[in-house]
This record gives C-alpha cells, sequence and structure tokens, in this order.
C-alpha cells in the first residue's frame, strides 16, 4: 500500500469513526442500594457483631482476608436495646451479611436478626447463641 492510499485509508476510517464526549465511554457506577441490619436479643447480653459495609473489589480479595471486608463491633443489646445499622451497597445479594454472638454462657440470649434492601426484608435469623442473615449462603 503506498503512503497516499494509506493516509486516504486513515482519513476515511477516522471520518467514519464517531467520536464520543470525554466519559461517555465509561459505564455508570452500579446505584447503590440501602441496605439495614437490625439485631436483637429476648434478654440482655454483650455481644459480637460481624456485618459488611462495604463490598470487597473481588472474590478472591475477599477470600484473603474476610475479616478487613466484616468490621466488628461489641455492643450491649437487649429486647429494648436493638442494634441498626444502615449501610450502602451496590450488589446486597452478594455481600450484605450480619452476624451476631454471644459466645459461652451461663443463659441463652435468643439473637433475632434482619436484613432489609431499600426498605424491604430480605433475610431473617435467629438463634439461642447466635444468628447470620445474608441473601447469599455463605
Amino acid at each position: 500500500m503506498t503512503r497516499r492510499a494509506l493516509a486516504s485509508a486513515v482519513a476515511a476510517v477516522t471520518v467514519l469513526t464517531p467520536v464520543s464526549a470525554p466519559g461517555s465511554a465509561r459505564a455508570d457506577p452500579p446505584a447503590l442500594r440501602q441496605v439495614t441490619y437490625t439485631v436483637t436479643t429476648a434478654h440482655p447480653v454483650t455481644a459480637d457483631i460481624y456485618y459488611r459495609e462495604v463490598a470487597p473489589p473481588t472474590w478472591a480479595d475477599y477470600s484473603h482476608n474476610p475479616y478487613l471486608y466484616s468490621p466488628k463491633a461489641r455492643v450491649d443489646l437487649g429486647p429494648d436495646t436493638p442494634w441498626v445499622l444502615h449501610v450502602a451497597l451496590a450488589d446486597p445479594d452478594r455481600w450484605a451479611m450480619v452476624s451476631a454472638t454471644s459466645g459461652r454462657l451461663p443463659a441463652e440470649p435468643h439473637f433475632r436478626c434482619e436484613l432489609a434492601v431499600d426498605g424491604v426484608v430480605v433475610a431473617t435469623g435467629e438463634g439461642p447463641r447466635g444468628a447470620l442473615c445474608s441473601v447469599r449462603h455463605w
């Protein structure tokens, strides 16, 4: 191909190729969904609650260090003192999770958890010494 023919071909492709506005080629980030975690107990107890407030970049990142993405809160719970946390996640079906436990105690505090996405309860759990709420099966 001669230089003149090559230049003509490049010019034709340039004219036929649509030019997009800056930033329009990027996909919009997924919309954040409102997630509400609620944990209660039938009897007063100090509990350890693990929850997800930030989605890991990849599954590999999570599996290498799950506690980096699942902080722990140590809180006093009871029938009239629930623990409630609101977070925003792009993919709650994959990452929303709350888990609560009391450890070994002489009495069973009986835990109950609830996970709501955009105001709709999508998971509940309960147990004598702990509970897990998640859409995903871990």
